[in-house]
């Protein structure tokens, strides 16, 4: 056993050694994955605010067309709104009927067309706009926000000279307290729900594709640099000389998956703001439980891998084989993010990938239902077991260099 022990180790270091030989290697292994995260957390708001202040300081040209009012031009002046008065166009069947004004719409010579019409029961309007355009969305924002205004006015008035309070009237019904204090959910159960929906899929997806690479090198690779008949001359079983290289590519995808989750866990804490998520509340059951999930998939994911790599006969092939099989991760990942696990049954947790991912979803929010640990445990266990012997059966092929020649 110790000598098995000291081959499989002795093969993963020489695996690792080569691998990351390369300082573009290193560079892809630890410095992106730790800094996706926080470049990202520090990039996107400012990217958001800079937007924003951009759209906000923008002067929007508005047609109004149909009637007038002087209180409502009053509350547009407030909204950064150029406005051009013009008649309502004939033959309109409703005032949100596009008609002849479709082609300067979607041509953009003016942001929006505001449509104004009093009769006798009251005011009629509408906001002619293009949808796929961020300055017609703001203009028509902008109009909406000043027509509300207006309507409180007109409204509130017409309470008052009914002599009626216009706050009692209006909002008979309020809510005593505040929303957050009405929550029974701690902040960290809140953060555990948050990352629950984008964690699981980030660790199977970055999981499955820093794989690859090592996996292909060290199999197609080392066929194609004939390098692979020296390793099978090693007083070694091929058993042993699988385990080795599993081990040397699970070692490298569990460090670019620990600094990713570490550069995540970073931003969250010294670069989020606390109102947008936080640290979640995880017990120590959940976090052993979700370890074992994350090291369950990692078997089950660098056998598969390795396997496959090891069927092509040059890096190329096993690249065009391996890409394609991270759909079959993504596909799962985003599909799991929309069950509801209140009333999800236990069968899901018997699913390939999908009961690694709803278990890690699970255990994020720290609900540990033994009934769907024994499911996703041994199926998992399972599923992991076939793909290692998978992978051992490759290599026991007795093709396997014949056939990179």
């Amino acid at each position: 056993m110790s000598n098995s022990w000291r081959f499989i180790t002795t093969i993963a270091k020489k695996e690792i050694i080569e691998f990351v030989r390369d300082w573009r290697t290193l560079l892809a292994l630890v410095v992106i994955p730790l800094l996706i995260f926080p470049a990202l957390f520090i990039a996107l708001p400012l990217l958001l605010e800079s937007e924003a202040a951009e759209l906000d300081a923008l002067e929007l040209e508005v047609v109004w067309q149909g009637d007038y009012s002087a209180e409502l031009e009053s509350s547009f002046n407030k909204t950064n709104i150029l406005i051009t008065f013009e008649e309502l166009p004939p033959e309109l069947r409703n005032l949100s009927d596009v008609g002849s004004d479709v082609d300067r719409i979607r041509n953009l010579e003016t942001t929006a067309i505001f449509r104004l019409l009093e009769n006798e029961s009251g005011w009629k309007f509408s906001v002619i706009y293009l949808s796929t355009s961020e300055a017609s969305n703001e203009a028509r924002s902008r109009i909406l926000a000043a027509v509300t205004e207006w309507e409180s006015t007109v409204v509130n008035g017409t309470l008052i000279e009914a002599d009626l309070d216009p706050e009692t009237t209006l909002d008979p019904v309020k809510w005593d307290g505040s929303w957050e204090s009405a929550d029974a959910a701690t902040k960290g159960e809140q953060a555990g729900l948050a990352l629950s929906l984008f964690i699981p899929m980030v660790i199977a997806i970055w999981t499955a594709s820093s794989a690859i690479q090592p996996s292909i090198d060290m199999t197609a690779g080392e066929r194609e640099r004939g390098t692979l008949e020296a390793l099978l001359c090693l007083p070694c079983s091929r058993l042993e000389l699988l385990a080795g290289k599993w081990l040397a590519v699970a070692s490298i995808t569990s460090a670019g998956v620990a600094l990713q989750i570490g550069g995540l866990l970073f931003a969250i804490t010294y670069l989020a703001s606390s109102s947008i998520i936080g640290i979640p509340s995880v017990s120590i059951p959940s976090i052993l439980l979700l370890l074992g999930a994350v090291i369950i998939f990692a078997v089950m994911v660098v056998a598969f891998e390795l396997a496959l790599a090891m069927k092509a006969h040059s890096v190329k092939e096993a690249g065009s084989l391996l890409g394609p099989a991270i759909l079959f991760i993504i596909f799962p990942a985003l599909f799991t993010q929309v069950i509801n696990l209140d009333t999800v049954e236990s069968w899901w947790f018997a699913i390939p990938l999908v009961n690694i991912l709803l278990a890690m979803r699970e255990l994020l929010l720290d609900r540990v239902i033994l009934e769907h640990v024994l499911v996703w445990l041994i199926s998992s266990i399972a599923y992991a077991i076939m793909a290692a012997w998978y992978a051992a059966k490759q290599f026991k092929r007795e093709d396997l260099v014949a056939s990179l020649s």
